[in-house]
């Protein structure tokens, strides 16, 4: 008996000391994960393959993805000090916002700062990683003889007749009005901005009556699209792409894309900053970019991922060298006014 008092005594205590031991076990543990907040989906899929694995095999640091991406997740958790994510992926007017609601981690002591891999590699404490592009795609089939080629032809329904749909995005609209209207675009430094945003809706007034659709999500876009319901949309590129791979009959019109670049940011206060901010860095080694942006049907902001990228593979990316004369990139630090009151401004509208 006394035995089994000993026994069941020690093993209490042995229970108690592993219990006692165990919140710095877990402390030891959680300085190895580091939390990315995604999009899901093929996006997630060609980071974790691209970037998340090949930085755990550098560091031995794990990531765990969690999706989707969140503004409002970001601030929530920033205020409360309780993190679900440690880094995640601004565009620029987010990044701004985030900047003003003082939500990211300072990269000023970064090496991304004091010795940028290239020009804009930082930007507002958000690491640049990749852009997408809002272009215009069409039915082939529709124009055989010739085919639109920038923002006047999709605002010209006599030489180009058809069905037209475009996003319910103001930031993202409001800079196409204005080529449509005659704005340069494709010089090296575009006159888009500072928008003249009467100029821009005056320019919309003109294309409203022949637009279908406003779409709201990037899938019922695509859909308008794939079922023929659409002769003309403005939409992002990857979404082309996706229905291009798919056989669909559709083009796409590189002429005037409006590039927006994706940053990486780290948020402020997270108990895993140091293995945030080595993240990033990693994540904009060109080989690492590369793959991701060929996977992810995006294009690399670091000038050095198109040494790993075929011609072919360049030619799908609007980040390409061969349309830098081409497209124009969106300017919110040079927007022509307030980004809220033009975006309520355009509600209204659409409403009206």
């Amino acid at each position: 008996m006394a035995d089994m008092v000993f026994t069941r005594r020690t093993a209490l205590a042995a229970a108690g000391g592993v219990a006692l031991s165990m919140p710095a076990f877990r402390r030891v543990r959680a300085a190895e994960v580091l939390h990315v907040n995604t999009w899901g989906g093929i996006w997630e899929r060609a980071a974790i393959k691209n970037l998340f694995e090949p930085f755990t095999r550098d560091t031995g640091i794990e990531i765990r993805p969690v999706s989707p991406v969140s503004f409002a997740k970001l601030a929530q958790q920033v205020r409360s000090g309780a993190y679900e994510f440690d880094v995640t992926t601004l565009g620029a007017g987010e990044i701004i916002r985030a900047n003003q609601a003082n939500l990211l981690e300072n990269l000023d002591s970064s090496d991304l700062v004091k010795s940028p891999p290239f020009p804009g590699a930082a930007f507002q404490n958000g690491a640049s990683s990749h852009a997408f592009a809002t272009v215009m795609a069409y039915q082939k089939a529709r124009y055989p003889n010739g085919p639109p080629t920038g923002w006047a032809d999709f605002w010209d329904q006599q030489k180009f007749p058809g069905s037209r749909c475009m996003q319910r995005y103001a930031s993202r609209i409001l800079p196409l009005a204005l080529a449509a209207d005659g704005v340069p675009t494709n010089t090296p430094s575009n006159q888009i901005y500072p928008m003249d945003i009467n100029r821009a809706f005056r320019s919309l007034d003109k294309i409203k009556p022949n637009v279908r659709v406003w779409w709201t999500q990037g899938q019922q876009s695509q859909q308008l699209l794939r079922d023929g319901e659409i002769d003309l949309i403005a939409l992002w590129h990857g979404r082309t792409l996706e229905l291009i791979d798919e056989g669909k009959p559709i083009e796409i019109v590189w002429n005037q894309g409006q590039l927006e670049r994706a940053y990486w940011v780290v948020a402020r206060g997270t108990p895993r900053r140091d293995a945030a901010m080595r993240y990033l860095e990693s994540a904009l080694k060109p080989e690492r970019v590369a793959g991701f942006c060929r996977d992810s049907l995006n294009g690399p902001l670091n000038p050095a991922a198109f040494q790993y990228l075929s011609a072919a593979e360049s030619a799908r990316m609007p980040t390409s060298p061969a349309y830098a004369d081409k497209v124009f990139e969106q300017d919110i630090l040079n927007f022509g006014g307030d980004v809220n009151a033009v975006t309520q401004r355009f509600e209204r509208w659409i409403g009206s």
